[in-house]
């Protein structure tokens, strides 16, 4: 598939199948992540992969976080829906420094955010489908803990990944988007 293709076609998925990448697909992935555009080459952020084999520990962070945030037993359904997915996670926390004037946290908080986007692009671009998720999981204690997070670092993505369900190719949208609406001109 060509990149523009790619770009102007993909959309999210979350029904996948049994096969994660593999680590030279994985390599690549992350590798992708890495060439956000990054005012200062901070570099601000840092990547957790959960493999299949972590999910149990990962729906135990989950029903931590409903208990924290007292989110309810819907809530904690969900975090077993969730926790059993896809075959792979890979978390994005925004490695944020406030002392730095020159790049203020906003601007690394959108570094992390493209370098999220660039997982997706990249194992999209391998055949996998994915899906960037959040809600109150990302912020609690003991997925912070976990995720080796700072008082100032904030987990901004929950990217899943894993193989089309059940096509041989990635969920795509069938046509792409209008621009009506969406630009203005300086002439």
């Amino acid at each position: 598939m060509q990149i523009i293709d790619l770009l102007h076609h993909r959309r999210s998925s979350k029904k996948f199948g049994d096969k994660a990448p593999t680590p030279e697909q994985l390599e690549k992935i992350l590798k992708a992540g890495l060439r956000a555009p990054d005012h200062g080459k901070l570099k601000p952020y840092h990547f957790v992969v959960i493999e299949k084999s972590g999910m149990p520990q990962l729906y135990e962070l989950f029903k931590a976080a409903v208990a924290e945030f007292d989110m309810g037993e819907e809530r904690l359904k969900k975090a077993e829906k969730l926790a059993n997915q896809a075959p792979m996670i890979i978390g994005v926390v925004a490695k944020l420094d406030h002392s730095i004037a020159k790049v203020p946290a906003w601007e690394q908080m959108i570094t992390a955010g493209c370098s999220s986007y660039a997982i997706q692009l990249a194992a999209n671009a391998l055949g996998f489908d994915t899906v960037w998720i959040t809600n109150k999981w990302v912020n609690g204690s003991a997925l912070r803990s976990a995720f080796g997070c700072q008082d100032q670092d904030k987990v901004i993505a929950l990217i899943m990944i894993g193989s089309p369900e059940t096509e041989e190719q990635i969920t795509l949208a069938p046509e792409s988007e209008s621009l009506d609406g969406f630009v203005s001109y300086i002439r």
